[in-house]
């Protein structure tokens, strides 16, 4: 845990950036947020905060897409989704920004990497095998290997924290639902069994909970259910669209995206109740996908 504060404390003294944000991070500990916003020339591009928003700082500045970045679970690595010619790839980078290397290298379309609870694998969606399907790959891009079956669209890993299962997007059912296979792919089984679309499933860093965007209030808002499937319950009841839940470490708060407030940015609640929501992120961009990490600094 020392070795990481310093580790921590050495990039965020470096970081420095676009006109976007150059500034010290001289002191900051807790929450920190990865997310994508195009606030650069229209272009989406992965940012890092405070988790209050504040002392706001661009990691990637390629030409290209680049976003739903997740982070490993030391605070290292960043993986990332970027679309930088000829096609949509897996990238890793250093919690900073640099070091920036394909790990899926692939023709067809990746997207979507989350890494595992030992940082040892990668999770991600791929349309190598004509569907996009759940892969998984070792940290460094070696031996990817489909662990979904091909019964229809697959989106969104998201690992169990003992790293023996995996939730996941899919459409094999005519419609977005949220479903649990083992890690190895095996024993898929519908969690939502809804018939409305339930998207974007996010596992809590307790174990206990899943958190999910559904549209069966006819629009999109943020549910979380026990991990087998009951008591699933609406946390925003909002009238806007929301969507891309994402648990703090602690799994007391979940960040998301909103356009309650005219453009989609960044809000956070309560876990447990869907109180106290406030909005982070406050500009005329869009800004999405957030991800959580916290530090140990002092």
């Amino acid at each position: 845990m020392k070795n990481l504060s310093v580790f921590l404390l050495s990039l965020l003294l470096t970081l420095t950036v676009s006109a976007y944000a150059q500034f010290n991070y001289s002191s900051i500990a807790g929450p920190v947020i990865a997310f994508a916003s195009n606030q650069d020339a229209g272009v989406f591009q992965v940012f890092v905060m405070k988790a209050n928003g504040t002392k706001q700082s661009q990691l990637t500045n390629a030409p290209a897409y680049n976003a739903r970045p997740n982070w490993s679970h030391d605070g290292r690595k960043i993986t990332f989704t970027t679309c930088r010619p000829p096609d949509c790839e897996i990238y890793v980078m250093n919690a900073d920004g640099s070091g920036q290397t394909d790990v899926s290298n692939n023709p067809a379309t990746e997207q979507m990497s989350v890494w595992s609870p030992d940082d040892s694998k990668i999770a991600f969606v791929s349309n190598r095998d004509g569907l996009n399907q759940i892969y998984v790959m070792n940290a460094d891009g070696s031996n990817q290997t489909r662990v979904s079956d091909l019964s229809g669209d697959d989106f969104f890993p998201s690992w169990a924290p003992d790293g023996s299962k995996i939730t996941f997007e899919s459409h094999r059912d005519g419609r977005g639902q949220v479903y649990v296979m083992n890690a190895d792919g095996s024993n898929p089984i519908n969690l939502s069994r809804s018939a409305a679309n339930d998207l974007d499933p996010a596992w809590s860093p307790r174990g206990d909970k899943i958190a999910f965007r559904s549209d069966r209030d006819g629009n999109g808002e943020i549910y979380v259910m026990n991990i087998d499937g009951s008591g699933q319950t609406n946390l925003t009841n909002n009238p806007a669209d929301e969507y891309y839940p994402a648990w703090s470490p602690t799994g007391e708060q979940i960040a998301f995206v909103s356009n309650r407030s005219g453009n989609y940015q960044i809000y956070v609640m309560n876990a447990a109740d869907g109180r106290s929501q406030r909005r982070i992120t406050n500009d005329s961009f869009y800004d999405a996908d957030p991800a959580w990490i916290n530090t140990v600094l002092k």
